[in-house]
């Protein structure tokens, strides 16, 4: 869905309605529509309509993923992508030709490339936690074997950055596109965040029986994006020749919801976007305090200028939490709201290209430069 969507009569004017903001405006949303009504378990939503653009074969089956391979070749450094697992599905990293991170990697000669295709929660699932997603993203890794290069996109972001803490030996290289970790810095999410009421998002996850409705948001909260949003996400005009089939495309992608874990998005609702565990340096993760000092690879932080929901500052604000040496942190910041950082035809012809490069440079010039 794009940046600018419409709001619920009653809504406040002063809340952003875009769904990578779910884990706040879902609790908007509760609070608008008077979430009073009779429990019920959502049925698992059926695969997308939508066939991917890059062709992979699914590599492994996990209770929270599928992991697909994308690769061209047995051979060089694998790079995994994080796909955020918010409103909707993983199709984000690999849209459509000229709009696709995956693509976008193998171009820039980055060919093995693997993507997190997160499931939609089922009533089973409803317990599953942050650490059930890290467990599952360490056997991703461990199946593809040596240290990976992360690429997480938004909320992926975060749990990359968590993963690389969790496990350092593990991560060669990490990019962060959008993705929010210091909730201490001002945006409309963090606001939001601190001034809504506890019980809202119990509430929430009630109304879905024990887990988070995307069907229920979509149909309350948000709503049919238009040409100009769409246009703005995609960085293109869409009167040209393949103007059409991306709005359809985009129009289905937008109306194909994944449903969240009721305790996984407890858990990110209060330990991260309201308590700011992560930055503050109180976040547990499988048994284990996290100190992002323990993440020292070389880490590319992408930004977006017009971005609304993960504000440049607060992307770029993640260098100076890290244990990285200055010298192996690259970061850009695009003309780009939030989708378009992962959609944009712009992105994806300046940001993404420099990051497949920086993803295959030995750094060895930086490093003796640092010296």
């Amino acid at each position: 869905m794009a940046e600018k969507t419409g709001k619920q009569p009653g809504a406040a004017d002063h809340v952003s309605h875009d769904p990578l903001l779910w884990p706040i405006a879902a609790a908007r949303l509760a609070m608008d529509a008077c979430f009073w009504w009779m429990e019920r378990g959502p049925a698992e939503p059926a695969d997308s309509k939508l066939p991917w653009t890059t062709p992979n074969t699914v590599a492994l089956e996990l209770a929270t993923m599928r992991l697909r391979d994308c690769t061209r070749t047995r051979s060089g450094q694998p790079a995994l992508v994080c796909a955020p697992y918010a409103l909707h599905r993983a199709l984000i990293a690999d849209f459509a030709a000229g709009h696709s991170v995956v693509e976008s990697l193998q171009n820039g000669g980055v060919e093995r490339v693997y993507l997190t295709d997160w499931r939609s929660a089922t009533p089973e699932m409803r317990y599953l936690s942050i650490d059930s997603y890290l467990s599952d993203l360490n056997v991703a890794v461990d199946e593809i074997g040596g240290a990976v290069d992360l690429v997480g996109l938004c909320q992926g972001g975060w749990l990359s950055l968590l993963y690389a803490a969790r496990f350092p030996a593990k991560v060669r290289r990490l990019v962060l596109a959008g993705a929010p970790v210091d909730l201490s810095i001002d945006s409309s999410l963090s606001r939001l965040a601190r001034n809504a009421p506890d019980m809202i998002y119990d509430q929430l996850v009630a109304r879905g029986g024990g887990n988070v409705s995307g069907e229920e948001m979509l149909r309350l909260w948000s709503r049919t994006p238009n040409q100009e949003d769409i246009a703005a996400a995609l960085q293109k005009e869409l009167s040209e020749q393949d103007g059409a089939a991306l709005y359809a495309r985009f129009d289905q992608w937008n109306v194909e919801p994944l449903d969240l874990p009721g305790a996984y998005y407890l858990e990110i609702v209060n330990r991260i976007f309201r308590e700011n565990r992560i930055a503050g340096g109180d976040f547990v993760a499988l048994g284990r305090r996290i100190d992002l000092k323990d993440v020292k690879a070389p880490i590319f932080l992408l930004a977006g200028l017009d971005d609304d929901v993960v504000p440049a500052a607060q992307a770029l604000a993640t260098a100076r939490l890290v244990g990285t040496p200055p010298a192996f942190i690259a970061a850009a910041s695009e003309p780009s709201n939030h989708l378009g950082l992962f959609m944009g035809a712009r992105t994806h012809a300046h940001a993404w290209p420099r990051i497949a490069e920086w993803l295959r440079d030995d750094l060895s010039g930086v490093l003796a430069r640092s010296a």
